[in-house]
This record gives structure tokens, sequence and C-alpha cells, in this order.
């Protein structure tokens, strides 16, 4: 059983000087923290807010994230597939997500606005209406996903086959289509 810590505030944290200790955390607020390379393996996190905080390359293997919102967060190379999906809940704002995998998880409804998140796996993942807001999407991997009606009006360089892909009722701006049509060497001039 994991020690429960509740409605805590934590700022500036750094590598090494006061790492967290592996418990429950709910109702917190995590702010200016450095994460980066932390060990998050088995902690639990329920309705908490990561502000302004690095969790490049941490290792969240069976870390919960129920309810969990990261503000101008980096988090580059966070494998969120390799999390406990149970109860799994998430968004994003203006956070970087570069080469990051959320392969085969549920996403349903998850936001992800003015987002940068290139490279990043998104195959075989429930992304049914999922909200992609001034998100840049180069070179992310949209593989036999789940996106319908999924919001991509305004996300751009994405580059998603239709034909791989569930997209019924999927969003996007008539201005912004070539990300459908490029895997069909289809020229649009």
């Amino acid at each position: 059983m994991l020690k429960s810590i509740e409605n805590e505030r934590f700022e500036k944290l750094k590598p090494n000087e006061s790492p967290l200790t592996k418990a429950e955390y709910d109702f917190c607020q995590f702010i200016d923290c450095d994460f980066s390379q932390a060990n998050f393996r088995d902690f639990v996190f329920s309705e908490c807010t990561f502000t302004n905080c690095n969790l490049s390359n941490a290792n969240i293997s069976n870390c919960a994230f129920k309810d969990v919102s990261f503000v101008n967060c980096k988090a580059l190379g966070l494998q969120f597939a390799h999390c406990n999906t149970f109860l799994f809940e998430v968004n994003f704002k203006s956070c970087i997500l570069n080469h990051s995998s959320f392969y085969k998880l549920n996403l349903k409804k998850t936001s992800f606005e003015n987002c940068t998140i290139e490279e990043t796996d998104f195959v075989e993942t429930n992304l049914t209406e999922a909200v992609f807001k001034n998100s840049n999407l180069a070179g992310a991997i949209f593989e036999n996903s789940n996106l319908e009606k999924a919001d991509f009006r305004t996300a751009h360089n994405f580059r998603i086959n239709p034909s791989t892909n569930r997209m019924t009722k999927a969003l996007f701006a008539s201005d912004n289509l070539t990300g459908l049509l490029s895997d069909f060497k289809i020229i649009i001039k």
C-alpha cells in the first residue's frame, strides 16, 4: 500500500536534491520542478497538475496518471504506453511532447492545446474526440488509430492516412488537407 499525500504544493524540486518518495499523490501541484530522468515507477498521481516542469526521459513505467494536467511542461521521450492504464486520463496545454509514445492507449477526449508533438507514436491509439488545438504534429505516427470525431482543425504538419485509420466525423479545416492526401501522391496547388 502506497503512502498517500494530499493537497500538497511542490515547487522547484531538482533531480537528486529532493526527490519525491514513491506514494499516491492526490490533488497536488508540481510547479517549476525538474523531474528529468526521474524514476516514477509505480507512483500514482490523481487529479494533479504539473506546471512549468521538465519530465523529459522520466521512467513512468506502471505510473498511474488519473485526471492529470500538464501545463507548459517539457516531456521529451516519455513512454506513456508503459503507464498503468487503469483510469488513465491526461491533458496537455503548451507542452513539448516530442519523441513520446502513446501506443495503444485510450486517449478519448484528451486535449492537446498549443503543443509540440513531433515524432510521437499514436499507433493503435484511441483518440476519439481528442482535440489537437494549434498543435504541431510533424512526424507524429498515426496508424490503425481511432480518430473518430477528433478535432484537427487548427493542428498543423500532420500526416494521416485515412485508409489506415478510423476517421468517421473527424474534423479538419478545408485549407489544411494536404496532411490527409500526401500518402496518395496527389498534387495540391
